[in-house]
Formats: structure tokens, sequence, C-alpha cells
């Protein structure tokens, strides 16, 4: 609903003036680490700040454990195997006042781990270097979640009430394909006519995911230096021959499906990737032969609107027809594993009001129609499409380096995140007289 221009430059010009407190809150949250670790993880210390937080802003937060949701485990979407010890969710609502839409702002506060890459800065520092704040989880998506923060105070430091329901939540598992924490939100009641999940978009509204496959391949072959005859190639020939191949399954994608209208403009909008390769301990430690084994992390997106099993089947054809090109090389046919679930590509209407409302209050902001595209990646937004009905976008600021070494968020990018989403929950959920 419109409000009034005095008020939105009001908006806008204390999230300026507060941006040190932005970034403060932000910073808090970097330094609280919150590494998922699959099957297990340990948000439950950055869970408390956010609990702890809210509570002086007058918002009453239940800190609840995804064993206590009821349902969970039966849900057709549940992912077993994670142990959720110590690892609760943060759910709140605040009441509006009647009249106006009600809304979820969502967050998950759990990142990758720091990994074994090396950092020139702390990761969990939270430290500021001209434009950037570094520290793990400080794009994906603490700064996200430090905006819907900042945005509760911001709302009682300004005097003001909704007329619609306000609904803040960081859930756990998020990382790793885990959607078990957005799924037990759902289930818990955390609802609303709409929701903003506040990931890291680079300032574009995305109300689209592409879906994510992961398998894990293992060859196998027979090793050793020293032989009667040749030199045992081991794996090496099965993975040469291997990577070609996938550059097939990579064209044939391309070739084969339909593109989704909010991926039009990526050159390639079902990208495959190996995502890494492993056949021996390396160093003067180990001895050198030729490697028996090798595993690949294989990776793959998919357009909304494509189904799992026409996925696999299209995967599983073509592992046959690697494996039957080359006989001499696989005796042994690859293992295949599914370590993570799969994850759907998913999308809602460029016509959807919370779509186009946001998009006029971000042009407020940046002076400009912000774009209006699919994310590159999955998450946990299929929930709120598909398994609830709730109309969801991805809106968020843009940083650097995101689940690698020095990651790092822009703060200038954070601040206008910050303003269009203050103005568009005041015009969405609508302001009290």
């Amino acid at each position: 609903m419109p409000l009034d221009t005095a008020l939105e430059d009001r908006l806008c010009s204390y999230v300026e003036s507060h941006r040190n407190r932005l970034v403060e809150i932000i910073q808090d949250l970097v330094r609280t680490p919150s590494e998922n670790m699959p099957p297990t993880g340990n948000e439950e210390a950055c869970q408390q700040y956010v609990a702890e937080f809210l509570r002086p802003q007058g918002w009453e937060p239940a800190v609840y454990y995804l064993g206590d949701v009821r349902g969970l485990r039966e849900h057709p979407l549940f992912w077993p195997g994670r142990d959720y010890s110590r690892r609760p969710n943060v759910g709140a609502r605040k009441r509006g006042h009647g009249g106006g839409r009600s809304l979820v702002l969502s967050g998950h506060i759990d990142t990758v781990p720091r990994g074994s890459q090396p950092w020139t800065r702390d990761p969990f520092g939270g430290e500021v270097v001209g434009n950037r704040l570094y520290g793990r989880g400080s794009n994906d998506m603490k700064g996200g979640v430090g905006t819907n923060l900042f945005i509760v105070e911001a709302l009682r430091e300004l005097g003001l009430e909704l007329r619609g329901d306000l609904v803040f939540e960081t859930i756990v598992d998020e990382e790793f394909g885990g959607v078990n924490g957005t799924l037990a939100g759902r289930l818990q009641g955390f609802n609303a006519e709409a929701a903003v999940i506040s990931e890291p978009s680079f300032l574009r509204i995305c109300p689209a995911q592409r879906g994510g496959r992961t398998a894990h391949i293992t060859l196998q072959a027979s090793g050793g230096v020293l032989t009667e005859g040749k030199l045992p190639s081991g794996v090496v020939d099965q993975l040469r021959h291997f990577l070609i191949k996938v550059q097939d399954f990579a064209a044939q994608r391309r070739r084969k499906v339909r593109v989704h209208e909010l991926y039009s403009h990526h050159t390639d909008p079902v990208p495959v990737s190996i995502t890494k390769v492993f056949t021996s301990p390396w160093g003067t430690t180990e001895p050198i032969t030729v490697p028996e084994t090798c595993n690949i992390e294989m990776y793959w997106q998919m357009m909304p609107g494509e189904q799992q099993e026409e996925i696999e089947r299209e995967f599983s054809e073509w592992l046959d027809d690697v494996t039957r090109s080359a006989p001499e090389l696989f005796s042994i046919r690859p293992h295949v594993e599914f370590p993570l679930r799969w994850l759907p590509g998913s999308a809602i209407s460029k016509s959807e009001p919370l779509v186009k409302e946001l998009a006029g209050s971000a042009s407020k902001v940046l002076g400009e129609e912000p774009a209006i595209v699919g994310i590159e990646g999955p998450c946990d937004m299929y929930v709120f499409h598909q398994a609830f009905g709730i109309p969801a976008v991805l809106w968020g600021a843009r940083g650097g380096n995101t689940h690698a070494a020095d990651e790092y968020l822009e703060i200038d990018s954070v601040v206008a995140a910050t303003k269009a989403l203050l103005v568009f929950v005041c015009r969405w959920c609508g302001v009290a007289d």
C-alpha cells in the first residue's frame, strides 16, 4: 500500500545515518561462528544472539528444536541423516494492528565451514577494509540476516507500528542441501502471505531458483608401478575419458532443456560442473604409484519445472553411454552416490504483487528498476513456493568469494538493500496511524 513520500525519505535517512549500526550487527553475526558440517552443525550460539537481539525490540522469539516440530520427519520433503542436537530455529511474529498484509523475513543462520583454503583475513573477525566486510558467511547470508534484524530495530526506534503481521525467522541447515530448517519453520506456523529471503541477490529481485543435483562418482582400476609389461594407467585413462564425456553431457543439457524466461539472459542456463577430483594423498610422504581409484564430485543445475525422475534417468543413460563407449577402460562400472537431497528449480511469476511492489521499493532507493531474474543456484525458496504456496523472492546485497576464502560483503550494497527492504516492509504491511 502507498506510503507518504516524507515517510519513505525518513526511512532511507534512518538507514543511512545508522549504517554503522547495521555493520555492527553483521559483524556480531560473523564473529559468532555457525558452521554447518553435515550431519552436524554449530548454529546454537548464533541463534541465541538472534533471540536475545529480538527481545528488547518487543518481540517474543521462539527458540525451538527441529526434533520437537510435529510432522517434520513424516513430511515428504524431510531429508534424513542430519543431527539437530543443539541446532535450534528462531521464529517470531509481531502482530499487526489489522488491515495490512503479512510478510515473512527469512534467512538461514548456518554457513559453510571455514574450509582448508588459506585466508588472508580472520574468517570470524568481521574485519572492515574500505567498502568490504570480511568473514565466513558475511555475504551468504549474515549480511541478509543482519539486514532483517536491523529492520526490526529500526521499526521500534522510529516508533512505527505495522498493520499486517511481520514474521522474522532464522533457520538452521540450509547449506549442503539441508532445507529441513526451512521446512520446520513452515510446519511450526511462521508463515504469511508472502516472504522475502534475504540471500545475496546482488540487488536483483530473484523470484526463481535453479535446481541442483550432486553426484559422487568413484572410478576403479588396478594400479601400482612395476609390472611385467606396460605401465598401468590406473584410473587416469578412465578419468580423461570421463571428463571429455562430461562436456557432451553439458552440451546435451543445453540442447534439450526448455529455458525459463527468468534465465533467458544466461549464456549457460543449465551448467554442468566437476567440483572435486581426488585420486590419492599428495606429497613425498606418499609412495609414487598410479592411482587405483578416483572420486569425482559432479554438480549440475536445472530449470524450474524439470522433474527429479527425468533428471536422474538422463544422468543414468549418459553414464551408461560413457562406460559402453570404452569397455576396455571400464571393467568395473563407476559407483554413484547422491550425497545431498534433490533440489528442484522453482519460480513464481514476475507479475506477482510481491515482485512488482518490491521492484517499486527498490527503484525508490536505487534510482532505477532492479533486474528481475532467476538466482544462479539452488536454495530453500522452493519450500515456500511448492510445499506451502507462499510467494517468495530473494533480495539482498552484493559480495564476493562466497563459499571461498576471504568471503566479503559490500557495505554500500547492504545499506541500499536494507533501505529498499525497509521501505517495502512498510508498503506491504502498511503503517498504522
